[in-house]
């Protein structure tokens, strides 16, 4: 009997002050936890943050300590303890990934993007979206590979593989090329960033911004709430248009097709005033010109600037319709037409009939004409 009391207390003791130890500081930390929750200052953050893996963590090493001090020896105590390391390593991954989570929500919190400059914090927000979610994956990863390594089958497939890595390496290298692809590409747009969230861009012939920069793949939001999924890799490797790479100024043109009589002065006139009375036009150009000309019509450019690509767009529709308002209700004559009626003055539409000037028949021909004057007079005297 008292043999069977000094195995109990050999056992007990030591595994049941360590499971009281245990859950009282799991219960503790995770009311700890649940005391910060809402509360919004640095301290209260990371309180959150550690003490929910820390709950579980210190239990699992507690109750290492115990079985290594108990008379359990042979399998059974190595699997145990394998066990609770295994757990331990699970508990520091997601502590770490934890970690990484918050300083990125405190990096975005710093740099908000509802301004109206926004280009600083976009550039900042990007880097730390895709920085953050590349170095969350390769905690994961390495997380999983030292559980992996615990288990002695394990090790030794990659001692064979190891020894054997030209010909592995050559086909791990194909299989793997897409997910090291993305990864770099990944790295290549944080440090580079030839896009970043909001970024105004052209893919493939669609009109969107940047909505999410994955590990993987880009979100493209088009115009008519479409989302394209777009590889990391496609960016790197592909030309396309960003326009607001630099900043979201952007010009905007309307061109009309009108008459050869079209008063450029007052269309000029009318899109400066235009302009003045909208409070979408940011007051840098404001220009009309002259761009083509054909055998019935000359093009009109109208170019204005905005504050960014929505501005435009909605300046540029209010211009050209109230442009063409104008002229029909101004000038009507300037609005384009097929030649095929001979103009009278009696013509109400047309400009004011102009007085006809009488011209010399000589000055309307053209130098050596068939039925004009001989380019040398033969001489008096007659026949040479």
């Amino acid at each position: 009997m008292n043999y069977d009391w000094e195995i109990f207390r050999a056992y007990a003791l030591p595994i049941g002050g360590a499971l009281a130890c245990g859950l009282l500081a799991w219960w503790l930390l995770l009311s700890l936890a649940r005391r910060m929750e809402g509360r919004d200052y640095r301290r209260a953050r990371i309180v959150r943050v550690v003490s929910v893996p820390l709950a579980f963590a210190v239990p699992a090493l507690l109750l290492i300590s115990a079985l290594e001090a108990t008379p359990l020896e042979g399998r059974m105590l190595e699997m145990s303890i394998h066990t609770l390391r295994i757990f331990m390593v699970g508990c520091l991954t997601w502590l770490l990934v934890r970690a990484v989570a918050a300083g990125e929500a405190a990096i975005l919190r710093s740099y908000p993007m509802e301004v109206a400059d926004n280009l600083e914090a976009r550039r900042i927000q990007t880097q730390t979206r895709v920085l953050s979610r590349v170095l969350m994956g390769t905690i994961i990863l390495i997380g999983c590979s030292l559980v992996l390594l615990t288990f002695p089958a394990v090790r030794q497939i990659g001692t064979t593989l190891l020894a054997s890595a030209g010909i592995i390496g050559l086909v791990a290298g194909i299989a793997a090329k897409p997910v090291f692809g993305n990864l770099i590409a990944g790295l290549q747009i944080a440090l580079t960033q030839p896009i970043r969230l909001d970024d105004v861009v052209i893919v493939e012939g669609e009109w969107g911004r940047i909505e999410e920069i994955g590990s993987s793949y880009v979100v493209v939001r088009i115009w008519d709430e479409r989302r394209m999924i777009v590889p990391l890799t496609w960016f790197i490797e592909n030309p396309f248009q960003n326009w607001t790479r630099r900043s979201a100024d952007l010009l905007g043109t309307a061109f009309l097709w009108l008459d050869y009589r079209t008063p450029m002065g007052e269309v000029r006139a009318e899109l400066e005033r235009i302009c003045r009375g909208e409070q979408l036009w940011d007051g840098r150009v404001c220009v009309t010109q002259v761009t083509e000309t054909s055998e019935t019509t000359i093009q009109v450019r109208l170019l204005v600037s905005a504050r960014n690509s929505g501005d435009a767009f909605d300046l540029r529709c209010i211009v050209r319709e109230r442009m063409i308002d104008f002229l029909v209700r101004q000038h009507p004559y300037a609005l384009p037409r097929l030649r095929a009626q001979i103009a009278s003055q009696d013509d109400g539409e047309d400009t004011p009939a102009r007085p006809m000037r009488r011209l010399d028949p000589k000055a309307m021909r053209s130098p050596g004409a068939e039925d004009g004057e001989p380019a040398i007079m033969p001489a008096s005297g007659g026949e040479s």
